[in-house]
């Protein structure tokens, strides 16, 4: 039956999902004309709100990138694409292969999104060179499907951004300490439902023999070894480029500024860290600055959905935000709801949110103000209904492929090669995310 499923929605996904980008610039029409029709906005101010908002995720596209191509450039290294070699040989037939990249890639994203994301990805793909007649759209939608555990992981932006001094919800409702939104029973159950659900859903959406689609050859390419050997003629300015030394200052530079933050604020493992990581640890790794930066010149060839549909959605956020037309959604489920109903309402709410504002942080500014002072009216639970409003960004991120789209570039693969296996995740995912709110 779910193998069924999965092909139901793959064929749907194929015929009718358009590219990233033109799905992009619908939601940017759809948005305009809610805004029109549900809020007090005019079209001349709509236009402002989306023009001025525009360019507001720069850094974040910047911090994408980076880590997508970082990412890259790590696991081009020699010594990485041993590693992952020897724990894709834990797997011995395509059914462990596809189980094991979900596992692996769910794990990761507990530990960081950043991190999961890439690792899955290159994870995949080396999967896919190890493995004869694995299909390779499941597996690369195994490594995404296991950004679904992220918001109820370390790095989660909801539950961290509530237990910050600071931020927009501590004069109204106050700090919400991850004691009563990470470390919960409820949000263990999800977590490690997640973990263990999505290896098996995985190996049940595995299609039949003659309808495996296997790898293009050409994406599994060994790329040839970018450090260079320099002649006894070498310049100066050559030996100097191709020096050890210089990849070895840069790496303990990071080292210590990353242990003297710790000593001083407390380790973060936040997209900073893990890009400066791994750009530190790619250094070291290619063992010369300029080997580093031809793989680094190949890994940003993948940046460029990154570059142009990042903007819109920020231009959209910008004008959902400004016009209140994520208020006035956010209260359609509220105004139903009461205080046992209220969980699950939110969660619905971040979930439809999510299309137009794909953002864990953006989440909290968007709809924070509406469901948290909501939920302290109805006496519900804070730290559930802040975990509501991330648990829904998380859910829908199987059916928008915003987030898709690092993972895509690493793989090699477009977004309707995977999206019918990440909507039939998205189906079963929610029972957990349901049962979890409602019984723990």
């Amino acid at each position: 039956m779910i193998q069924a499923i999965a092909r139901f929605f793959t064929q749907v996904v194929h015929r009718f999902l358009p590219d990233p980008l033109i799905f992009a610039i619908l939601l940017t029409a759809i948005t305009f004309a809610m805004s029109f029709g549900l809020t007090p906005s005019t079209p001349t101010q709509l236009v402002l709100m989306w023009g001025s908002g525009f360019w507001n995720l720069l850094a974040f596209s910047m911090q994408m990138a980076m880590i997508l191509v970082t990412g890259h450039a790590l696991a081009s290294s020699g010594p990485i694409k041993r590693a992952l070699s020897a724990l894709a040989g834990c797997a011995r037939t395509p059914a462990q292969g596809t189980m094991l990249v979900a596992l692996v890639s769910a794990i990761a994203c507990v530990i960081n999104w950043g991190f999961g994301l890439v690792l899955g990805a290159m994870f995949a793909r080396e999967v896919a060179r190890r493995i004869a007649g694995t299909d390779y759209r499941l597996l690369v939608a195994s490594a995404y499907m296991g950004f679904l555990t992220w918001h109820g992981g370390l790095s989660g932006s909801v539950p961290l951004v509530a237990a910050t001094k600071g931020n927009p919800m501590e004069k109204i409702i106050g700090l919400i300490p991850v004691s009563q939104t990470l470390f919960t029973g409820y949000n263990l159950f999800i977590t490690v439902g997640l973990i263990v659900m999505l290896p098996l859903l995985a190996r049940a959406m595995m299609p039949k023999p003659d309808q495996v689609v296997t790898v293009d050859p050409a994406l599994l390419i060994d790329e040839p070894v970018e450090e260079r050997v320099l002649g006894p003629n070498a310049t100066f300015a050559e030996r100097i480029e191709e020096s050890r030394l210089l990849s070895i200052f840069v790496a303990l530079l990071v080292a210590a500024y990353l242990i003297i933050r710790s000593a001083a604020k407390g380790f973060s493992l936040d997209i900073d860290t893990v890009n400066i990581a791994f750009l530190a640890i790619g250094l070291l790794l290619h063992k010369t600055p300029m080997a580093y930066a031809r793989a680094i010149g190949k890994a940003a060839r993948g940046t460029a959905g990154i570059m142009i549909q990042f903007p819109f959605y920020a231009g959209i956020q910008a004008t959902m935000d400004h016009s209140g037309l994520a208020g006035v959604i956010t209260n359609w489920f509220i105004e139903i709801a009461n205080v046992h109903t209220f969980p699950f309402l939110a969660f619905l709410s971040s979930a439809v949110i999510n299309f137009a504002v794909p953002s864990g942080g953006g989440h909290w500014v968007v709809q924070g103000p509406f469901v948290m002072p909501a939920a302290k009216a109805l006496g519900a639970n804070l730290g559930k209904s802040a975990m509501a409003i991330a648990y829904g960004e998380a859910w829908t991120n199987m059916a928008q492929p915003f987030w898709a789209l690092p993972a895509l570039a690493i793989a090699g693969l477009g977004v309707r090669d995977i999206m019918g296996y990440c909507v039939t995740a998205l189906l079963f995912s929610g029972v957990i995310f349901v049962a979890g709110m409602y019984f723990f």
